[in-house]
């Protein structure tokens, strides 16, 4: 089984998956399920069974065989077959099944062996099943599994007494050289079903292309001599990749008074509305897209998107990062000094104006909304809601906020941690609690995401009980994580909750217990070049604010001097830059060197001190001063020089580099300037931390 079938039998599966717990979230707000969402679901459902049919991975497809079922019944008899007090079940039968297909897709992702004992599951879809449609209904059910509308009399022209056991089977619509697609078919169920009697109609699908449009049409038949030998024919038609529906059909011999061509097969189902017969003539029930589509809008819409491998988004950022680095070195080249070339000017602004669009081009095939991270929050709101009894909503703000595809991954585990914290420890345990506190009894939590330049802010807001100051310190200093003695401030103590070992050993009374895990969040978040901020108030609720670059690759960056050694400072942390004396300098016993910058005082941080330079400049009056910040993290950096502002390429340092801590020191990598020398890019949370921790 190839790598490439395996990659996208999975990544259909987790689309669908999203796909499918929306639905099923947006129908358990509103209490049923629409004819529309109804009709999706079955789709899902049927694709699940085929694909997995198709992997033999045969637990998945039961399950959605299944599903599928039960979705049958609900399409042919509407909602209104299912009583209100029932529906609840309906909704946690389907979470449960969706449950079981993401647990199942995990494992196979991580070469694990599948459950094999499904029997739980299917006895309650099996025991739902029953009570909206009991099995007494005979011919009626759904046994077969078999995706289809109940077949009319047309369809029974093609059953005869010799051959009974019939499965009508359509292709996706417009596919083409459907009478191939027959015989392909018709070759694997023989291959499968050896020593089978049957026949199929069109016989002559290999060698008369007319039978195309009567397939088209009518569909194609294959008949057996007994209702067995088709059961071992369903697993290659599920399985087969361009088929769209198939239907079991049996034979009924007609009364007597009516020719037998007419004869109504034994599956017809008696229930159907009179008005239904108008629509018999469109056999396809799994058609990608609902009947009332235009029925070329769904070719469109699969020519629009295509799949990319992001391992060959990953090789074609790397050849763009080369291409920026090599348009610097020869717009910048030393043989080019002195020389008035107008021609050369005007061709190498052009040349740079190409590379940045096709930076951003480049770029922006990696940038995907947070929306699908942020629907996964909903079901864990409505899960822990269920779970703990506390009415909770989930407020989705920004979610066609878009960012690189590998940041998303990497920051889906936080946000999810966030969220159960904000659950768990944040909204009030009870109604009456948030009531006697003046709030609504319904708590709230908003999930939001906005761009600004460079980053993007994603805000985690709860209405709950907001931090005890008092309980997180106690705790702190239990750990030893805080000094007996010392003021805190109220933004100190909150970052105790995001320091490693706060909550190792969490009590379930303890309210302090809102931290678990933070410091997992804050590191993850800091990986891909991120920050993490809390703000709280006691008894107002509390805001976890994550600050996330846009991309990892390409910044710009502003080079700066401190002896023969250059440096990069990222654009988006600089707010200022200043040119100062010694007079300008206060000094303090704990701080040490300080300036005044709009009525507040920020310590300086020397680079030629801090990366311990042989050379560069001692004066203040001599070299320039940048303001800079990271989160709640600002400070004044002294430099020799400005170089000025440039587009860098992100290249990060061998694993055998990193060992020795050097992102502990405020280097986060390395870019290669215009004339081929090596700039260190610096990271200035971590210059902070680090010089504080010298200090």
């Amino acid at each position: 089984m190839g790598n490439d079938m395996m990659e996208a039998y999975l990544f259909e599966m987790n689309t669908l998956l999203e796909q499918v717990d929306e639905l099923v979230l947006s129908a358990e707000k509103e209490g049923s399920f629409s004819e529309d969402e109804v009709n999706e679901i079955f789709r899902i459902m049927h694709t699940f069974k085929g694909s997995s049919a198709m992997m033999e991975f045969n637990s998945l497809m039961t399950v959605a065989h299944r599903v599928e079922d039960l979705f049958f019944i609900i399409r042919e008899k509407s909602m209104d077959v299912i009583p209100a007090e029932l529906r609840p079940e309906l909704f946690n039968l389907i979470f449960q099944s969706i449950d079981f297909f993401r647990g199942e897709v995990e494992k196979i992702e991580n070469n694990q062996p599948l459950t094999e004992d499904i029997n739980g599951l299917l006895a309650k879809v099996n025991a739902f099943s029953d009570k909206i449609q009991p099995p007494e209904g005979g011919a009626a059910t759904v046994e077969t599994g078999a995706a289809s509308t109940e077949a009319d009399a047309t369809d029974a022209r093609y059953v005869s007494s010799d051959y009974p056991y019939a499965l009508q089977v359509f292709f996706d619509e417009g596919c083409g050289m459907e009478n191939l697609r027959a015989f392909m078919l018709l070759s694997s169920v023989r291959e499968a079903c050896e020593g089978v009697t049957f026949d199929c109609l069109p016989a002559d699908v290999e060698s008369n292309p007319d039978t195309a449009s009567f397939i088209v049409e009518n569909g194609f038949y294959l008949r057996f001599t007994n209702a067995e030998d088709r059961e071992m024919a369903i697993p290659q038609i599920a399985g087969a990749g361009s088929v769209s529906s198939y239907q079991s059909l049996d034979y009924t011999a007609p009364p007597e008074s009516e020719p037998q061509a007419a004869a109504p097969v034994a599956q017809a189902q008696p229930e159907k509305p009179a008005a239904q017969p108008a629509a018999a003539p469109q056999p396809v029930p799994t058609e990608a897209a609902p009947a009332a589509r235009p029925q070329n809008a769904q070719p469109h819409a699969k020519e629009s998107l295509i799949s990319v491998n992001l391992g060959k988004l990953d090789k074609l950022m790397a050849v763009v990062g080369e291409i920026v680095i090599t348009e610097s070195m020869v717009t910048a080249s030393p043989d080019l000094k002195g020389l008035k070339l107008d021609n050369f000017t005007q061709a190498s602004r052009q040349l740079r104006a190409l590379t940045d669009e096709l930076q951003d081009v480049s770029m922006s095939l990696r940038m995907v909304p947070v929306s699908a991270t942020f629907q996964k929050m909903k079901r864990i709101v409505r899960d822990m809601s269920k779970k703990l009894n506390r009415e909770t909503v989930l407020t989705l703000i920004g979610e066609d906020t878009e960012v690189d595809k590998t940041i998303v991954d990497s920051i889906s585990d936080p946000i999810m941690h966030i969220v159960r914290n904000s659950m768990d420890h944040g909204i009030e345990e009870t109604a009456e609690e948030r009531i006697a506190a003046g709030k609504d009894p319904v708590g709230k939590i908003t999930l939001s995401a906005r761009h600004t330049g460079s980053e993007v802010i994603i805000e985690v807001i709860d209405d709950g009980r907001g931090a005890d100051d008092d309980a997180i310190l106690d705790k702190a200093m239990r750990q030893g994580l805080a000094q007996p003695g010392v003021e805190y401030s109220h933004k100190d103590i909150l970052n105790f909750l995001l320091m490693p070992g706060f909550s190792t050993n969490v009590e379930v009374t303890e309210y302090s217990g809102r931290g678990v895990g933070m410091d997992v969040v804050k590191s993850n978040v800091e990986n891909v070049g991120g920050s993490v901020t809390i703000t709280s108030e006691r008894g107002k609720g509390m805001t976890t604010t994550l600050k996330i670059p846009l991309t990892m690759a390409i910044m710009d960056g502003m080079e700066v001097s401190v002896g023969n050694s250059i440096f990069t400072v990222p654009i988006n942390n600089i707010r200022q830059i200043f040119k100062f004396t010694e007079n300008d300098i206060v000094h303090d016993a704990v701080h040490g060197e300080m300036i005044k910058l709009t009525d507040n005082f920020y310590s300086v941080v020397r680079a030629k001190e801090f990366y311990n330079l042989q050379q560069g400049v001692e004066d203040f009056g001599e070299g320039i001063v940048l303001w800079v910040e990271s989160g709640e993290k600002s400070y004044c950096l002294f430099v020799d020089d400005l170089i000025g502002e440039q587009q860098v390429v992100v290249k990060p340092f061998p694993s055998y580099i990193n060992d020795y801590g050097v992102k502990n020191y405020g280097i986060s990598g390395c870019t290669i300037l215009g004339d081929g020398t090596i700039s260190i890019i610096l990271d200035v949370a971590s210059i902070y931390a680090a010089a504080h921790a010298e200090g």
